[in-house]
């Protein structure tokens, strides 16, 4: 989702992301009503999706501006100190605290016989962990920013759906690219190697006795990163469209201590495969197929990067196999975010795929056919979100 001349996406972008730690069942509050539902029940499943965008928007505010990361590290506060603590206008830190209050984020530790500036608040212990401990599995506070990346170019949206056209990655900007990365920082650092990877023996046992792996589509570098702590003997080559993605992967690199053994490279993967055939002893491409505006292309040059025994994964979006409606919040997650990102990405290259979000196992596997490989095989990984591949050479 970055370049629009360009065949391949980073992996850290799909707005799908949600820790494995939070059932998305008991978050779906706004479940599809039947046919015959009243006109009332219509309005208000509307106005509940408006509170929902609203809180989202107020989410947004108070990670860009701190004032979370102030109330988890000093509070409680008051609104007047908030301000000060992080360079803000009171009146509007007073207005934001009394509406995170009335929804539950924050207590407010004083009534109204306390004068307004000066009511403390207290932000909630699980409301801090989500919004704010960007290590925990149950981070989604990076959801509220990816939307706040989409909804800049809603104009531009409605165009393209209007007269044809995509809206590139780019065209999202740094907050669409870093809240991204940021959604999927704690899978690819704590489950990962951890628990997903081990679930598949032969790939896990490679792993662990020291391969040498090409991480396509590899964004900010979490998933690369992810792969050199938990596997020790492993040297990782990752490759993206997206130049600010990859500068900030070597930045993360670096700050994990793993630049001896993990690179990134900024590069097409269409083209990347043929300088480096038959390098690999592991393949992967995590959450990028869905987004490649030439797929076939890609998985073509992945298997040109593979050694005759390597092993090549693909991680992508746990779609259901057959479309069917009502959906549960998974499906309904995934056509949300590829209306909004995805499907208006992968049409912004002309001749693009146009894949969509919601790649089901049969559409990856048409395209891995005519990329060369003999069969696509789904690995017996549990996740809420994701679907692990195998693509036999």
């Amino acid at each position: 989702m970055t370049s629009t001349t360009t065949t391949t996406r980073t992996h850290e972008r799909t707005a799908t992301t949600a820790p494995a730690a939070v059932p998305l069942a008991a978050t779906d509050l706004m479940a599809p009503l039947p046919a015959d539902a009243p006109a009332a029940a219509f309005a208000d499943r509307v106005l509940a999706a408006a509170l929902g965008s609203l809180e989202i928007t107020a989410i947004h505010l108070g990670e860009r501006l701190g004032w979370y990361r102030a109330l988890a590290d000093d509070g409680p506060l008051t609104s007047t100190e908030l301000a000060v603590l992080t360079g803000t206008v009171e009146r509007y830190a007073r207005e934001w605290l009394e509406q995170q209050s009335v929804n539950g984020y924050v207590e407010a530790l004083d009534g109204a016989e306390v004068d307004a500036s000066w009511r403390r608040f207290r932000l909630h212990a699980g409301a801090a962990e989500v919004l704010t401990d960007v290590d925990s599995l149950a981070h989604v506070a990076p959801l509220a920013r990816l939307l706040a990346g989409t909804g800049r170019v809603v104009d531009r949206l409605v165009e393209a759906y209007r007269t044809g056209g995509g809206v590139g990655w780019e065209e999202l900007g740094a907050d669409a690219r870093e809240a991204q990365a940021a959604l999927n920082r704690p899978m690819f650092l704590h489950q990962l190697t951890q628990e997903l990877l081990p679930a598949v023996p032969a790939l896990h046992e490679r792993l662990a006795g020291g391969a040498t792996v090409a991480d396509v589509g590899c964004g900010e570098g979490w998933s690369a990163i992810g792969l050199a702590l938990g596997y020790p003997g492993v040297r990782v080559d990752g490759y993206d469209v997206d130049a600010p993605s990859v500068a900030a992967a070597r930045r993360h690199a670096s700050t994990a201590g793993v630049t001896d053994r993990v690179t990134f490279t900024h590069v097409d993967a269409a083209a990347a495969g043929d300088g480096t055939a038959g390098r690999y002893d592991v393949v992967t491409a995590y959450e990028c197929v869905h987004d490649m505006a030439d797929p076939v292309a890609v998985l073509a040059a992945m298997r040109r990067m593979a050694a005759d025994d390597a092993y090549v994964l693909v991680v992508d979006e746990n779609a259901a196999e057959e479309f069917g409606a009502p959906a549960g919040p998974v499906e309904r997650l995934l056509y949300g975010f590829s209306l909004v990102c995805c499907l208006p990405d992968g049409l912004s290259t002309d001749g693009g795929a146009g894949t969509g979000t919601v790649m089901r196992p049969s559409v990856l596997a048409g395209y891995a056919a005519r990329a060369g490989f003999s069969r696509v095989e789904v690995l017996p990984v549990e996740h809420d979100l994701f679907r692990f591949y195998r693509l036999h050479l």
